[in-house]
């Protein structure tokens, strides 16, 4: 299974072979060839042949493909084509219920067994962006399928709900909390967030990307190459945090081992969970630096 690390993940239309080409060398921590929303109707079915011939292209960084929503026309077709040993993963927009993914799942599943594929391998990451896979969004975490992390589609959403988006995202946080619960509830890995839309404004995308950096998620979504290298340090811990992380781990083991399980460091109580949160940002540091 694929394991990131998943700060940025950057979209390219999958019928713009020259974007599709150049999206692999943006530094994003994986790329997403897309046959959803940024390609027309007429061009979805030629364009797959053109993912999969992109995919295939040595290349840094993982590739992923968004495939068409489950309830379209395409969707079944899109699998059928791209799945095989090329692709990384699949992101599957507006995902809506435990039984659509599962469903998905078991089509991918078949597939890799069909093409000698290890079982498994390919990694799903549901898009929610609807009410309706909102109000689902525990059950498709907890499922069981293959997915390792939820995302959360912003624009879809807010259409759906009738939102007026704010440049604060405030109307934003309920359903960014409720995503990163259900993907802790079901112990899934930290969720992906929403693309920021105003590609030319870098100082609103560190701070969109600081807010849920704070609520829990681990990465976000790109729409343009100039976003990669801003998301990327938001979801990147800083030196003084790593050496901060040392310090408590080294304090606390040498502390446990004279029999105290609670101890101040540098003016902060420190025990278990805090330690736990210490050892998760210094195995984020060892995904980055592979």
């Amino acid at each position: 299974m694929t394991r990131g690390p998943f700060r940025s993940l950057l979209f390219a239309p999958g019928n713009h072979p020259r974007k599709a080409e150049k999206v692999f060398a943006a530094g994003a921590d994986a790329a997403i060839l897309d046959l959803e929303d940024a390609v027309p109707v007429a061009e979805k079915a030629a364009t797959r042949a053109a993912v999969v011939e992109a995919l295939k292209r040595p290349r840094d960084g993982l590739g992923y493909v968004r495939v068409n929503a489950f309830d379209t026309e395409f969707h079944q077709e899109d699998l059928a084509e791209v799945v095989g040993p090329w692709v990384d993963g699949i992101v599957l927009p507006k995902a809506c219920s435990a039984a659509e993914l599962q469903a998905v799942d078991k089509q991918v599943g078949k597939l890799e067994r069909d093409r000698g594929m290890e079982p498994g391998g390919i990694d799903i990451v549901p898009i929610i962006e609807t009410a309706k896979g909102l109000a689902a969004v525990s059950d498709i975490a907890g499922c069981g399928s293959r997915t390792r992390r939820l995302s959360f589609g912003a624009v879809d959403f807010a259409a759906d709900m009738g939102m007026r988006p704010t440049m604060d995202e405030w109307e934003l946080t309920p359903a960014r909390a409720a995503i990163a619960l259900a993907s802790r509830v079901a112990r899934l890995d930290a969720p992906l967030d929403t693309v920021w839309v105003h590609y030319r404004d870098n100082d609103g995308l560190k701070e969109s990307a600081g807010r849920v950096r704070d609520l829990g998620f681990q990465g976000k979504f790109c729409i343009h190459p100039g976003q990669v290298a801003v998301v990327n340090e938001a979801f990147t811990p800083s030196g003084e945090e790593v050496a901060k992380a040392e310090n408590i781990i080294a304090a606390f083991e040498e502390a446990e081992a004279a029999g105290s399980a609670s101890i101040v460091v540098d003016g902060f109580f420190v025990d278990y969970p805090v330690v736990d949160q210490a050892r998760r940002t210094l195995e984020m540091m060892k995904m980055i630096s592979r």
